[in-house]
């Protein structure tokens, strides 16, 4: 996928299918088996489609901090990322905010969080150009380590609808 030169790609993935375990914080839930083998399928898709990320911003939860190591071995690169407590606590302004202060040089950016902010945010920021089933379909909830891409002309610019919100993956 060869985006615009003047293009910034934005993902937005959910973390990886998580367990529920008594006696234990959620920010501290660790991924189960499943989620495992999720996140390694999307590191592998996130290359397969070339959407290799410049910057990573992932909550500092266990499921997602999981995630993110996980799909990074098998993306087949080791790009920077930031672990930030505010992402666990984001809601879907706030995560735009984050987006809005990455520096201009990175053109792929990976945001690992949560539900409802992933599908929230990618709803707040979706604009006219948007696909219209996509968007229906994020509107629902985006699916654990399910991840939205969105084109956007700049970190700095982004406002409410003027990214284009062009897919949804669904883990297999």
């Amino acid at each position: 996928m060869t985006p615009d030169p003047g293009t910034r790609r934005l993902l937005l993935l959910r973390h990886a299918k998580a367990e529920h375990p008594d006696l234990i914080a959620d920010v501290q839930r660790p991924l189960s088996l499943v989620g495992r083998r999720q996140s390694a399928r999307v590191g592998a898709r996130l290359a397969a489609d070339g959407l290799v990320p410049d910057l990573v911003l992932c909550s500092t939860s266990v499921r997602t901090r999981q995630t993110w190591e996980l799909a990074r071995s098998t993306l087949g690169a080791d790009p920077t990322v930031r672990y930030l407590e505010d992402l666990y606590y984001a809601g879907s302004h706030a995560l735009a905010e984050l987006v809005r202060a990455v520096p201009a040089d990175v053109r792929t950016l990976l945001v690992v969080g949560h539900e409802p902010t992933m599908s929230q945010a990618a709803v707040l920021l979706s604009g006219p150009e948007s696909d219209p089933t996509t968007l229906a379909r994020v509107r629902v909830g985006v699916p654990t380590a399910g991840w939205s891409l969105l084109e956007v002309a700049d970190w700095a610019g982004l406002t409410d609808a003027s990214a284009t919100l062009r897919r949804l993956a669904i883990p297999e």
